[in-house]
């Protein structure tokens, strides 16, 4: 699998990263060891995790299998400090995001992670407060580099200006934003705000939390995430008629082009501008080997300025 760099700084990844948001629920620890092989084999070295996953337990079993099956070397580790909903005052507090740093850290059986996503804007801490947190990961190695969770562009654009002016502070290198067909509004401000100021992009749900992948055209699957009582709200979101001409697209694009919906969505967030790595999530190793098949996929041009025209932001 083909790597590439997070913005301008020093930090490569695979172009397809590894989410375990279903580890700990939907993945036990034997499918998920299956799963971590698979990805490391096929040359993928993103794993993305937070501790708000299965309450911490897809941490555990991260820490799991990089301590039995899979050398912590060849991972590189983009963990969040919690979901950006978090209350105020938490998100960006020194403490609290220190603390959860080094919960994550034990949780993964680790002395540091690759690349530390701060979980979102805080208007209820000063920013300075939370960069000096960032200061003290970077400067104690418990964190290499640091990124943003789904930030808008002018907070993006503070927080780097920020950094910058800030003595010692480690200026964020990455944006992790949901980005596919179907949630393209990331383009109006903060992808141009990302390549203006030397962030890469780590795309989650390229796949439209599933819908891309046509499994709901004809209804829901019993054992799709859209029929867990849990998940199900998260994939009835991307559920609509203007989805439903998006997939119908992506589905032609797959026939002519001999391939799977997943492969078309997935290489056209994958090659967009400014994305260093597109995240995928999967139940089982079947799963994940569809994704990583994506890899020998590209796009040619018409097909993906036609799925470009029928996905415009409105």
């Amino acid at each position: 699998m083909r790597r590439r760099q997070v913005g301008t700084s020093g930090l490569q990844v695979s172009r397809i990263g590894l989410g375990t948001m279903t580890w700990g629920d939907d993945t036990d620890l034997e499918a998920a060891t299956d799963q971590l092989v698979t990805f490391v084999d096929a040359g993928g070295s993103l794993v993305e995790t937070c501790d708000a996953y299965a309450d911490g337990a897809a941490q555990e079993i991260l820490g799991e299998v990089m301590t039995d099956s899979v050398p912590r070397e060849d991972v590189v580790i983009s963990a969040r400090g919690g979901l950006p909903g978090g209350a105020s005052g938490d998100r960006g507090a020194r403490g609290a995001l220190l603390d959860a740093l080094d919960a994550t850290l034990r949780r993964l059986r680790v002395d540091h992670v690759d690349l530390w996503q701060l979980p979102g804007w805080d208007a209820a801490v000063p920013l300075e407060e939370t960069l000096s947190a960032v200061q003290v990961a970077v400067m104690s190695g418990k964190a290499r580099y640091a990124g943003l969770v789904g930030p808008s562009g002018w907070q993006l654009a503070t927080v780097v200006e920020k950094a910058r002016a800030t003595s010692g502070v480690a200026v964020p290198v990455a944006a992790q934003v949901e980005y596919s067909l179907l949630t393209r509004g990331v383009e109006v401000e903060l992808v141009p705000a990302a390549e203006h100021h030397g962030l890469g992009l780590v795309a989650w749900a390229p796949l439209g939390r599933g819908v891309l992948t046509g499994k709901y055209v004809e209804g829901t699957p019993a054992d799709s995430r859209a029929a867990s009582a849990v998940l199900a709200p998260y994939v009835e979101a991307r559920r609509n008629e203007r989805s439903a001409r998006i997939v119908q697209s992506v589905l032609t694009a797959a026939d002519g082009l001999g391939t799977s919906p997943l492969a078309v969505a997935l290489a056209w967030v994958r090659d967009r501008p400014g994305v260093a790595s597109a995240v995928v999530g999967a139940r089982d190793g079947a799963q994940l080997a569809a994704s990583l098949a994506t890899e020998k996929v590209e796009l040619p041009a018409e097909i993906r300025a036609a799925l470009d025209d029928v996905s415009i932001p409105i």
